[in-house]
């Protein structure tokens, strides 16, 4: 919890280093800041965030728009043939959502994990199907790990969870075995292919079946790198599984 100290001191913070909104650039206001719950993005970007409320796809979490018709297919996961239950999403990742994601995963922006929880909170249906449930996140290759020096999905994981509350936590049930390229620029069907066999029980790992699991990522593209992962524990007898990214695009 924070503080008045703490305020303080972030007050101090910005009149001597001055908050830049990590998507436009431009100065964001330290009131703008407490309004929106965001520090890294002003407040016109804040505007700009595309909170994913229902209807949406039961399969992915990417929001269905117009009228819902029975059996609607989702262009967004057609052909994954998931190994999880449903999947859910925070947020459309473009615009300012992408700018976070691409802020903590490739420039070592651990600032921004605060923005994101914040975002998170704004997800009011997505809370109440993650609360008491056992979060796992998506694993980096142990030399991936070296580099980044951390794992962006467990921090996310473990944002969700303080965002949740009651119960939930966070276990790294899952290791990556395979040191794949990023799987970025490819179709599923590649991707699929590349990840093949990637992930694997981490020794030690405990696993309750009759528990509420949610593998958790960055972000949903094709939705090939949490099913790989869902496999690994659906093969291990996890029935209560599904997924969560904190970005679909």
């Amino acid at each position: 919890m924070r503080t008045a100290w703490d305020t303080a001191v972030d007050r101090v913070g910005d009149v001597i280093f001055p908050r830049v909104c990590v998507h436009c650039r431009d100065l964001v206001d330290a009131a703008d800041g407490a309004l929106t719950t965001c520090r890294h993005l002003c407040t016109r970007c804040v505007a700009q965030l595309e909170i994913v409320r229902p209807p949406h796809c039961p399969t992915c979490g990417h929001p269905h728009y117009g009228v819902v018709e029975a059996e609607r297919m989702c262009p967004h996961c057609t052909g994954l043939d998931p190994a999880f239950r449903s999947g859910r999403t925070a947020v459309l990742f473009k615009g300012p959502a992408r700018s976070l994601v691409i802020e903590l995963k490739y420039h070592g922006g651990l600032h921004v994990v605060a923005d994101m929880a914040a975002i998170f909170q704004r997800a009011t249906t997505l809370l109440p199907h993650v609360r008491g449930a056992v979060l796992v996140p998506v694993p980096l290759h142990p030399r991936k790990l070296r580099e980044r020096g951390y794992n962006q999905a467990e921090l996310l994981a473990q944002a969700l969870t303080q965002a949740a509350g009651e119960g939930t936590r966070v276990e790294s049930l899952l290791v990556r075995t395979v040191d794949s390229e990023s799987q970025t620029a490819f179709d599923r069907r590649t991707r699929m292919a590349n990840l093949k066999n990637a992930f694997a029980l981490a020794a030690g790992g405990s696993l309750t079946l009759r528990q509420h699991y949610i593998i958790v990522d960055d972000v949903f593209t094709t939705g090939s790198t949490l099913n790989s992962c869902a496999q690994v524990l659906r093969r291990a007898g996890v029935l209560n599984l599904d997924v969560v990214s904190f970005g679909h695009g």
